[in-house]
C-alpha cells in the first residue's frame, strides 16, 4: 500500500521523508522528521506511535539500527509493521514484518532508505535509491525525483491517491512539510507543483518565525 524514503543530506545534514500509498492522508500517519536526529517512516497497517518513539531514540544517542532493535523488540504487533529510519550519521536500519502486504522489501543506499509494500514489483525501493543517488540540488527535489523514479518503475501495485514529503534543518520544526491526502490524479506530481511554488519561499517562512523583522515583504496590501 506505500512507497517511501527516507534521507540525509550529506551537505546540510537536512532530513527528509518522502512517501505516496492508495490509502487517504498517508504523510499524516507516516512521516516523521527532527532536526540534528534523524528521518523515520512508519508503514504498513500503520502504528502511529512508532515514529515518534524512533526520533525520541535517536534523540537520545542510539543509532538508527538500535532505535530499530529496540522498537522491534518493544513495540505492539511488530509482525504488521514496516519501519524505515535514517540518523545523524546517515546510517539506515528498517524493520519489516513479515506480514507487510503482498511484494515487500528495501533498498540502501548512501544516505539513504527506502522501502514499500504492495509493490508492483520488487524493483520499486531501488530505483528510489537510484533517483535520490542520481538527483542533485535541495533535498527535496531529490525526494521528489526518488518518488517519479519509484513510480516510473511501477510504484504500488494500484494507483496511488496521497503523498508527501517533509524535510527538517535546523529548526524545531519541519521547514517543508506538504501533503496531498487525497486525489484521483498524481499526488506525487501535486507534491511536486506544491514544492516548485514553496521552495523559493522557504527561507522566508523560517526567517519570520526567527525574527519577523528581518523577514523579507509579505507581498499583502498594506505591507511596506
Amino acid at each position: 500500500m506505500t512507497f517511501s524514503l527516507v534521507a540525509r543530506c550529506d551537505k546540510t545534514g537536512m532530513f527528509g521523508v518522502a512517501i505516496a500509498s492508495s490509502s487517504p492522508a498517508v504523510a499524516a500517519r507516516c512521516s516523521y522528521t527532527r532536526a540534528q536526529v534523524g528521518a523515520v517512516a512508519s508503514q504498513n497497517i500503520t502504528d502511529p506511535t512508532l515514529g515518534p518513539r524512533m526520533l525520541d531514540l535517536m534523540g537520545r544517542g542510539l543509532s538508527a539500527n538500535e532505535a530499530i532493535e529496540d522498537i522491534t523488540n518493544s513495540g505492539q504487533f511488530m509482525e504488521y509493521r514496516q519501519v524505515l529510519a535514517i540518523d545523524t550519521s546517515g546510517n539506515t536500519a528498517i524493520h519489516s514484518g513479515p506480514n507487510s502486504l503482498g511484494i515487500w522489501t528495501h533498498a540502501v543506499g548512501d544516505n539513504v532508505l527506502s522501502a514499500g509494500n504492495l509493490l508492483a514489483n520488487d524493483g520499486v525501493p531501488q530505483a528510489i535509491v537510484d533517483g535520490f543517488q542520481s538527483a542533485s540540488g535541495h533535498i527535496g527535489d531529490r525526494l521528489i525525483a526518488a518518488m517519479r523514479a519509484g513510480l516510473a518503475q511501477g510504484g504500488e501495485a494500484g494507483p496511488i491517491h496521497s503523498a508527501g514529503m517533509q524535510i527538517c534543518d535546523t529548526v524545531a520544526w519541519p521547514v517543508a512539510d506538504l501533503r496531498c491526502d487525497w486525489s484521483e490524479d498524481c499526488p506525487i506530481e501535486n507534491i511536486a507543483t506544491a514544492w516548485e511554488i514553496y521552495k523559493p519561499q522557504l527561507d522566508a517562512y523560517v526567517q519570520r518565525a526567527i525574527d519577523p523583522r528581518k523577514a523579507p515583504s509579505y507581498g499583502v496590501p498594506g505591507d511596506e
